[in-house]
């Protein structure tokens, strides 16, 4: 199926909060329990935060913040009304990358998830390419932490050709830890 990306906008901060939230629950409910993954989106995205998130994207080259949106069709031929499907205008995937607080030359993915329910329809791909490519002046790297319980997660950084350069704890549960990755761009 063809995707459009673009930047976020405010209007998206609600279909990415509930992007978030199918994906941790998909994932992580078995790990977390479903009222830590409701707390814990509750808390990362959070609507207002996510509206100055995307404000402060907007005009920096080392911060992104994009959406996937369907397009009608899927054969990625130019329609003369844009190609957007009418009924899936509502963004199903996002990226956020910002510099890694320890070396900005570094980006760090803050986020990349999809609804369940488009999963491996190639839309993370298509998110993670054009995030790299908004992303190329001024990094030279892009890392990214993914949670050692996130089987999807894991086996998609690896696929994007991320390589793992270490394992951390985090604070999420105890002894629940993230594996580290990185790529250049």
């Amino acid at each position: 199926m063809t995707r459009d990306v673009r930047r976020a906008t405010t209007d998206d901060v609600w279909a990415i909060q509930q992007t978030a939230r199918e994906s941790w629950h998909a994932v992580y409910d078995d790990v977390l329990g479903p009222a830590t993954v409701d707390d814990v989106v509750d808390d990362w995205y959070a609507l207002g935060d996510l509206e100055s998130t995307i404000g402060d994207a907007r005009g920096r080259d080392d911060v992104a913040f994009l959406v996937a949106e369907p397009t009608a069709g899927g054969d990625g031929r130019d329609r003369t009304d844009g190609g957007r499907d009418p009924t899936a205008a509502v963004p199903v995937g996002f990226a956020h990358a910002v510099p890694w607080p320890e070396n900005t030359s570094v980006a760090y993915l803050a986020g990349l998830y999809v609804r369940p329910g488009r999963w491996g329809e190639g839309t993370g791909t298509a998110l993670l390419e054009s995030l790299e490519a908004s992303l190329d002046g001024p990094f030279g790297r892009v890392r990214s932490a993914v949670l050692a319980a996130n089987d999807v997660g894991v086996s998609f950084a690896e696929s994007a050709g991320f390589e793992r350069i270490g394992t951390r704890e985090t604070g999420l549960a105890e002894g629940l830890e993230e594996r580290v990755y990185e790529k250049g761009l």
